[in-house]
């Protein structure tokens, strides 16, 4: 069995929106070259079978995609994005001929958090034409994870839904099943990690380095999705093994304070989201 169940790779930080829900990062833009992306899958593959091409940045804004994709492939990854919605139809053909593409994250909640100069309609009517044309061939999720935030459009999004996707709809442990292989998936707001926000307990416990692990941009190592900035940083895998990396003293630390459901790291002391672990 693989280390990770997932790995985070982010192939750029350059996104198309400002969503209010997003802290975005002051890290330098950057797209990730096809050099670095090759060394990099060589070094995951040992250690996961799935790559979400996300952490920040929006994927489908990165010009050598198509590319990526098929190198994944090659390496047997099966790859997860993580979109807003704004440039399926644009890369529809695309996204649709990859066989390394296993599924897609829709962020539906994006719309709400952006001023925009389309409506809401026809940013539904893009994102639920999509996965019409994706039915069977790659597992849709519609993500709502604005729940005690920006919600106001909620029952609006889900009811233009149910104009494209007719209930009954199934209730599942992927969350609600809409149509074959596509589902909506609710979550709560939640503060990311912030070292400048207010200290919380230390008696949090989350499954950064147990699951899952983060590569930003530039190479750096993350212990989880949600260190934005690489405050966090364990080592960079473009100049070092992922072992080197792991069996380092702050990643052991790190993990083996979770293991007693304690943060050793100020940022985890500070995530909303671990706290709901």
């Amino acid at each position: 069995m693989k280390r990770f169940r997932k790995v985070y790779l982010e192939i750029s930080n350059i996104c198309n929106l400002r969503c209010s829900f997003c802290p975005g990062t002051k890290r330098p833009p950057k797209a990730m070259t096809e050099e670095e992306f090759t060394l990099l899958l060589g070094k995951l593959k040992p250690y996961t079978d799935f790559l979400y091409f996300h952490l920040m940045g929006e994927p489908l804004c990165h010009p050598q995609l198509s590319r990526f994709l098929d190198l994944a492939w090659q390496q047997g990854f099966k790859v997860i994005i993580t979109t807003n919605g704004t440039l399926l139809l644009r890369h529809y053909k695309m996204l649709m001929q990859s066989p390394a593409l296993h599924k897609i994250n829709i962020s539906l909640h994006s719309f709400e958090a952006n001023e925009r100069g389309v409506t809401l309609e026809n940013y539904l009517d893009t994102c639920f034409c999509f996965a019409k044309f994706a039915a069977g061939l790659k597992i849709i999720t519609f993500r709502l994870w604005n729940q005690g935030g920006e919600n106001a459009k909620n029952d609006e999004i889900v009811r233009q839904l149910a104009s494209y996707y007719p209930k009954p709809w199934i209730k599942t442990r992927r969350g609600t099943r809409v149509a074959k292989n596509v589902y909506l998936e609710y979550g709560d707001k939640f503060d990311w990690p912030d070292l400048k926000a207010e200290e919380g307990t230390d008696k949090i416990f989350c499954y950064g380095l147990r699951d899952q692990i983060g590569v930003l941009c530039d190479g750096t190592v993350v212990p989880c999705c949600l260190d934005h900035e690489g405050d966090i940083s364990l080592g960079n895998l473009l100049t070092q093994d992922m072992e080197e990396i792991l069996n380092s003293e702050r990643a052991q630390a790190i993990y083996n304070g979770f293991s007693g459901r304690k943060a050793c790291e100020p940022l985890c002391r500070r995530c909303g989201y671990a706290r709901k672990l």
